[in-house]
């Protein structure tokens, strides 16, 4: 199993990511965490089409609103990728839209047969924890209903045994909702990693690595 997840994108650790992957190539682009959001989630999606870009990958759009209902044809889709790239949002919309899409069996099966890299982040990151509970500080579980038409799910994949809390002292939580939610997982013996938007967590095979500012 290959994971990089970050608070921001490739946080300090392109190169991290560039010798998990090896030679740049196809890239699957998954940003349903923007799907309630709509007059902005085409510049979402180009923001992250041109790092990755300029990185010699070749990225892809996939929407899992194509795949509600056909699990297996994801399946088969995403294992025609050597890297998924799964940007930020909200956690809920994006955990509702795996689920309805079977992308939650897909990439699971799919890491554990180390078919392929998943990168995520902030809210990439955070479905791959065993638990969502404290997200809804920052992320509105409100949106999911009108968006994904279900309830909103408070599970993680548990790919990972740490929850994740991105966007710490990060410019983009002027209000600090990332610093308190920490200090709460802290109190209650949570297990967590609190993210800068430089610190990336890498996993290959049992081996787990928190990469911090350099």
């Amino acid at each position: 199993m290959r994971l990089f997840l970050s608070s921001y994108r490739f946080g300090a650790h392109t190169d991290r990511l560039l010798a998990m992957v090896g030679e740049p190539g196809r890239v699957a682009v998954i940003a349903n965490a923007c799907d309630a959001w709509p007059s902005a989630r085409p510049s979402a999606v180009s923001s992250d089409l041109f790092p990755l870009r300029r990185m010699g990958f070749q990225p892809e759009e996939l929407d899992l609103r194509n795949y509600v209902g056909r699990p297996a044809d994801l399946e088969r889709t995403l294992a025609g990728f050597p890297l998924v790239w799964v940007r930020g949002g909200n956690t809920f919309v994006l955990r509702a839209q795996f689920a309805r899409s079977g992308a939650d069996v897909a990439l699971r099966n799919l890491l554990e047969a180390d078919a392929l890299v998943y990168a995520g982040y902030s809210a990439g990151a955070c479905v791959m924890t065993p638990d969502l509970h404290g997200l809804e500080s920052a992320d509105d579980p409100a949106e999911v209903r009108p968006v994904c038409g279900i309830e909103p799910r408070w599970d993680g994949l548990g790919l990972v045994d740490h929850r994740i809390v991105p966007h710490l002292d990060s410019p983009t939580d002027p209000q600090g909702f990332s610093r308190r939610l920490a200090r709460d997982y802290r109190d209650a013996g949570i297990a967590h990693w609190a993210l800068t938007d430089e610190d990336v967590v890498v996993v290959e095979g049992d081996r787990v690595d928190v990469l911090g500012a350099r």
